[in-house]
């Protein structure tokens, strides 16, 4: 966490809007700390009924009908409602009055294929009288505590911390029944628990807010990137120059001065694989970022022969085209897995291929030439007889330059956007953490 991220926390902490509580005592619990002197703490056994489910999605006629609320429903939803569960399914009438969702109820996700995935919880508002709890999730039916305030416990950073130390398994994870039972939470009086979640709810509807606002700028900074690039690559960056038709569909009109070649004639497809060498840069569809060329991983984990790339090569991926991975080569390395290279065999074309390659005109031209269902792919030789738009050394140049230009400035602004959804999220967890363990007093904030 950077240095920024932490004052920033350490501001919400020290937030003179948010008074402490006049006297605390030790909890007794490392990773709760202290807690307000009139609070309790005890086992969630003590105050909820554990109940992990085993009704699966399958169905049987003489079982009642019912709606499954599965795993991605509680991962995805704070709330559940009758809206956010579709999966269809059928259970016996002991399953259905044992686990049909009831006003109160928390759920958690007990196994998952990654420990932080374990114990994401989501409240049940309503009674939801044909939606019932599904595999893979537990059921905590309170009846001395209120499920909000519980709710918002296990939503804490401090909690899950506790769930992920506790989940077992190597290629799959599980939490056991003892563990969520022997959970450990402090237990303000029944009002405080109301007013602490009823706090949580209103701030955390605004933190959220703010998130989707910034989301959704984000979302319009990369459709200014696309646009910038599709524009740039078929239109040059000159408004007012004559314009002629391409005679290609997915190109349209281009500068009159400019032509129209296939890639076959302005570059090669290089084939010859080999093992690469130790500690060689490996670059497979899976360590690229979509959209935008960036490589997450220069080391991939394909341990397989690749085809050897050089500086100024265009590795494009040629499986389900639709992902847009498309990477300018400023290295020398190997590509492994369904990245075929195009090498260019015109001066210095290289970077302006890239662009060319990454344009959504481009991508969504190669990916109706796709053949498969499930895994399409776009032929080597359809995409080397892709006919594309092709201008002067000099301005290949000028679009490289102004393409490099703008979309690093985009690209900051969505680096930014992205830093403060992560101090947003940051923040979230810290309040949620804060009220449910007493450090901040939030009973006159509602």
């Amino acid at each position: 966490m950077s240095d920024n991220r932490i004052r920033e926390i350490r501001r919400i902490r020290a937030n003179p809007r948010f008074r402490h509580y006049p006297e605390y005592k030790e909890s007794g619990v490392e990773w709760i700390g202290d807690i307000p002197a009139h609070w309790e703490v005890k086992r969630l056994k003590y105050v909820a009924e554990i109940l992990p489910s085993n009704v699966d999605k399958h169905i049987y006629p003489d079982e009642i009908q019912i709606r499954l609320c599965n795993y991605t429903d509680v991962y995805y939803n704070d709330y559940i409602t009758v809206d956010t569960v579709l999966q269809k399914g059928s259970c016996k009438e002991s399953e259905f009055a044992k686990f049909v969702l009831r006003k109160g109820d928390v759920i958690i996700t007990k196994d998952s294929e990654t420990p932080d995935d374990i114990g994401v919880p989501t409240f049940v508002k309503d009674d939801l009288n044909s939606v019932v709890c599904g595999y893979r999730l537990t059921m905590i039916r309170p009846y001395a505590c209120r499920g909000e305030f519980i709710f918002r416990f296990i939503q804490s950073d401090r909690t899950r911390k506790y769930f992920e130390l506790e989940s077992n398994g190597i290629t799959r994870y599980g939490l056991g029944k003892p563990s969520i039972e022997n959970l450990l939470l402090p237990i303000p009086t029944d009002s405080e628990q109301t007013q602490i979640a009823n706090f949580l709810d209103r701030k955390i509807e605004q933190i959220d807010e703010l998130i989707r606002i910034k989301e959704r700028r984000i979302e319009l900074l990369h459709e200014q990137r696309t646009a910038l690039i599709n524009q740039a690559v078929t239109k040059g960056l000159d408004p007012n120059v004559e314009m002629k038709p391409s005679g290609v569909e997915w190109i349209g009109e281009i500068p009159r001065h400019w032509e129209v070649k296939k890639i076959k004639h302005v570059a090669t497809f290089v084939s010859e694989k080999s093992m690469p060498e130790t500690d060689a840069i490996k670059i497979s569809p899976e360590n690229v970022e979509s959209k935008t060329g960036k490589v997450l991983d220069f080391f991939s984990s394909y341990d397989s022969n690749g085809v050897k790339f050089q500086v100024g090569d265009v590795l494009f991926n040629k499986i389900r085209v639709y992902l847009n991975k498309v990477v300018y080569a400023e290295y020398d390395g190997y590509s492994l897995g369904e990245m075929i290279i195009i090498r260019p065999s015109l001066q210095d074309i290289g970077k302006y291929l890239f662009y060319l390659m990454l344009s959504s005109r481009f991508i969504e031209y190669c990916n109706s030439i796709s053949r498969g269902a499930k895994m399409p792919r776009t032929d080597v030789y359809d995409i080397l007889n892709a006919q594309v738009p092709i201008k002067s050394y000099q301005e290949q140049t000028q679009i490289v330059d102004f393409l490099d230009r703008k979309t690093e400035q985009i690209d900051e602004l969505i680096n930014a956007e992205q830093r403060k959804i992560e101090v947003l999220k940051e923040y979230r967890q810290s309040l949620i953490s804060e009220a449910v363990t007493g450090k901040i007093d939030v009973r006159n904030e509602v």
